[in-house]
Formats: C-alpha cells, sequence, structure tokens
C-alpha cells in the first residue's frame, strides 16, 4: 500500500438563498472535519482535512471504487469495490489498509452501510442481492472469518440493487434496481425480500428520513423525485427536479431532501413537509462536470459534491448556496463520507 501526501487548492463561487436558512449560514469559508473520497478512475482513496482543503493521504484501492461508508466509532472507512467481488477497510487516521473482505462471485458492491451494531449492507449488484455482515475489527484489522446472509439474487440473477437505504433499527432495507425501474424492500431479521414496486424509469437515488418515515427515490429518465410510503411502497408525491437527478441526500433533520443533478449541474431543494421545491442552487450549471455523490455534513451545514469529470468536491454552504470553494481529488472523485 502506497500512501502519498499532497497539498490541495480551493476556488470559491456565489449563489442565492431564502432568508429563512440564512441564520444556519457561517461566513468562513473552511469547512471542519474529514473528508474521504474514492476515487474511481484512478482505483485510490482520498483523505482530506476539511479547515485547510489539504489532501493529506492517498491510498491504493481495488479498481473502480464507489461508495464509502463509516465505521460506528469513526475509526474506519469501507469502500465498495464495484468492479470485483470485494469491499476494503482504511484506517480514517491514516489510511493504512485495514483488510478486504470478499463476498461472492461478480458481486460488484456499489454501495453498503455500516450500522451502529457493527454490521454492514451491503448492495451486490452484480448478483442482484442484498448481503448482509458483521464487521468487529480486531486490532484494527477485518476477522479472517466473518458471518453473512446473501438475501435474494444469486450467480446469474438481473442487476441490482444499485444504491441502499438501511432503517434506523436496522430491521429493514430498500434498495434501487436502475433498469427495472423497481424499488426493493429488504426484511433484514427474516433475510427475505418483504416487497417490489416498480417506480418509473431509471430508479437510482434513494434516501430515507432520520425517522424511516418516509423513502425518496428519483428517475434520472423523467428527472422526477418520488415520496415512497417506506412500507408499501405506494408513491405519495412526485416531485419534478434538475435533469438526471442521481443522488438525493437528506437533511439531517429531515426537513429538505435535496437531488444531485448530473445533467444541469444544480441542486433542487424539496421541502419534505410540502413535498414541494423551494429552491434550486447552482454548482456548475453544466453537465460537463459529470456531478454525481452528494452529502450533508453532521451539522446540516455543508453540502459536498462530486464534480467528477474535473476531480473537484463542490463545497456548499447550504444556508445561503454559495460554493465555497472547490477541493482538488484524485481522478474521478466520486463516492464521499464525512466525519465532522
Amino acid at each position: 500500500m502506497r500512501l502519498l501526501a499532497f497539498i490541495m487548492l480551493g476556488l470559491s463561487l456565489t449563489a442565492c438563498a431564502p432568508a429563512q436558512l440564512e441564520a444556519q449560514s457561517m461566513s468562513s469559508a473552511q469547512g471542519t472535519g474529514t473528508l474521504f473520497v474514492a476515487n474511481k478512475r484512478g482505483a485510490s482513496l482520498s483523505r482530506i482535512d476539511l479547515a485547510t482543503g489539504e489532501e493529506t493521504h492517498r491510498a491504493e484501492t481495488c479498481e473502480n471504487p464507489h461508495e464509502l461508508t463509516v465505521s460506528p466509532d469513526a475509526q474506519f472507512v469501507l469502500v465498495a469495490c464495484y468492479s470485483g467481488r470485494s469491499v476494503e477497510v482504511f484506517s480514517t487516521e491514516s489510511l493504512a489498509e485495514a483488510g478486504t473482505l470478499f463476498l461472492g462471485t461478480n458481486a460488484r458492491v456499489h454501495s453498503a452501510l455500516w450500522l451502529p451494531d457493527g454490521r454492514v449492507i451491503a448492495g451486490a449488484e452484480g448478483r442482484g442481492s442484498l448481503y448482509s455482515f458483521e464487521v468487529q475489527m480486531q486490532d484494527g484489522r477485518v476477522p479472517p472469518l466473518f458471518p453473512w446472509q446473501e438475501i435474494g439474487g444469486g450467480e446469474g440473477a438481473a442487476r441490482g440493487p444499485h444504491l441502499i437505504a438501511v432503517s434506523p433499527d436496522g430491521r429493514s432495507a430498500w434498495g434501487t434496481f436502475i433498469e427495472a425501474g423497481e424499488v426493493v424492500l429488504y426484511n433484514l431479521d427474516g433475510a427475505e425480500e418483504a416487497a417490489r414496486a416498480r417506480i418509473g424509469n431509471q430508479i437510482e437515488a434513494i434516501a430515507l428520513s432520520p425517522d424511516g418515515g418516509s423513502l425518496w427515490v428519483a428517475s434520472n429518465a423523467d428527472s422526477i423525485a418520488y415520496r415512497l410510503d417506506p412500507l408499501t411502497l405506494e408513491v405519495l408525491a412526485e416531485v419534478p427536479t434538475g435533469q438526471v437527478p442521481i443522488r438525493l441526500a437528506m437533511h439531517p433533520s429531515g426537513d429538505y431532501i435535496v437531488s444531485s443533478n448530473f445533467g444541469s449541474g444544480d441542486l433542487t431543494v424539496i421541502e419534505t413537509r410540502s413535498n414541494a421545491v423551494v429552491r434550486t442552487i447552482p454548482v456548475s450549471g453544466s453537465r460537463d462536470a459529470v456531478q454525481v455523490t452528494l452529502v450533508f455534513s453532521a451539522d446540516g451545514i455543508r453540502l459536498y459534491a462530486a464534480e467528477t469529470a474535473t476531480d473537484t468536491i463542490a463545497e456548499i454552504d447550504f444556508a445561503s448556496g454559495e460554493v465555497l470553494r472547490r477541493i482538488a481529488t484524485g481522478p474521478g472523485g466520486d463516492g464521499l463520507a464525512v466525519i465532522d
């Protein structure tokens, strides 16, 4: 494993916001905490100090790393390996390699979530299944053996789930199947598929409210965000977004859901109380930036949007909508995780 150190520079742009959110704004252009970025074209993981915008470490990863998830104690970050059958774990402090966990043949894990109880829920798109397995770190390393369950799918099954969400109590999960336009509800206690519904065309993005009471997904083809009943998967509301809403990020308060719009290079902010668009935040304003992953800081003050074509992460003040700076990453920076 090679660890490299780099110094990164940032740029800033400006935008507008409604007055009711201004009280949450921070005047400083510097965020706090640590940002992790999976560089999918560079087969690497970056660690960035948000106080300076400086990349402090970079580690080699599997080919085509995608979504990231952090351990409950914030000591480790897990990388989903979209081109193979594994997930990889690294130290959040130094990006020292902490081990690899191998799943089924052609698992192609695109996204995973590390739960407070130590379980990891991973969507195996290549097998059309969901994995549930325990990762109890031992002396800073992944265990040599780990119990796991595979729910649904299997080798040769149709593709999906691509992105996933898990209920606050860890008993249910949801996955999006892009090609089928479906959302699937999984019963994690019973290790079974509980419900499946076709929602629209090219359903990819997914986010769950903090209380688990509402589920949101989005259609890349039709540029619509759908609010669903998480148990029945009934569509409760349809909200137009910017072009190609490839990701959704839920504000920690649950008051807003924000779409990252690949096709228009902006963000659509939806108020969850009214299911209405309250504003649009320009980021690059162009599909050429290939804007994909979007995450909030834990306090909801900042948003981080991955611009994968320009190898930058746009840091955005949510209250004002101002793009505070652009932080350089490795090639194809996409998957994101923030530790405050």
